[in-house]
């Protein structure tokens, strides 16, 4: 595929990604939604079903949507172009940071509102650990990423014909079973580029948005990703 073609499936699958996804944590989180405290696990569903959209939009590139994913891939013996991969890369963090931005002005009034815890803001854009403590926050995000880019690469060679809906209930199961330490970005792009959206827009109080941990969902997703990809070829899975 070429570099426009590329940067325009994965562009718009990311954005539908963090449209929704950005969307039912401020459902979830933000004070006054008809969602309001709808609870973790509502939180995995609707991850889960944005990844079933975003896999659907941007299915013309093969739906990476996840620069984990795209570094599996390569990790795992797939034959890219330099340019392939700029074009994969530049179009999910272009599309996270325009996913977040619409879900921020669906709920903008939320935002705003004075009751909104200030954590609260953030939590909508991007991931926070738990408990703060940078090595084990990635090894969690390291296992996480491993076992969605894993099993991806497993569904490739599978004849079950599921496609995305097998990745947005693998998406789900590990929310629920992984997540709950870091919030499971398991995409560098997911966290990052809407936590630049944070910083960026005119959110009242939101306080700021937390750069010292910026980091862990970034480099813990890419070397999940790469591992996953380093042992299917292992595995005979590509």
């Amino acid at each position: 595929m070429e570099f426009g073609e590329i940067f325009l499936s994965e562009t718009m699958g990311t954005a539908m990604l963090l449209l929704l996804g950005c969307g039912v944590v401020a459902n979830a989180v933000l004070v006054k939604t008809n969602g309001f405290n709808g609870g973790f696990l509502m939180i995995n569903f609707g991850w889960g079903i944005a990844v079933f959209a975003g896999v659907y939009v941007g299915f013309e590139s093969g739906a990476h949507i996840n620069p984990a994913v795209t570094f599996g891939l390569l990790a795992a013996g797939t034959d890219y172009s330099v340019s392939q991969v700029l074009a994969y890369l530049l179009g999910q963090f272009l599309g996270a940071f325009i996913g977040a931005v619409l879900a921020w002005a669906a709920y903008k009034q939320h935002f705003d509102d004075p009751e909104t815890e200030v954590p609260n803001k953030l939590g909508v854009f991007s991931t926070g650990p738990g408990i703060a403590n940078p090595v084990w926050n990635v090894v969690t995000e390291v296992i996480g990423t491993f076992v969605l880019v894993f099993v991806i690469i497993a569904f490739g060679k599978s004849p079950s014909g599921l496609g995305p809906l097998a990745v947005a209930l693998l998406v789900v199961g590990i929310g629920a079973s992984l997540g709950g330490p870091t919030g499971y970005a398991i995409n560098p792009a997911r966290d990052l580029a809407p936590r630049i959206a944070h910083a960026v827009l005119p959110i009242k109080n939101k306080g700021d948005s937390n750069w010292g941990y910026s980091w862990v969902p970034v480099v813990g997703p890419l070397i999940g990703g790469v591992l996953a990809g380093l042992v299917a070829q292992l595995v005979d899975f590509v």
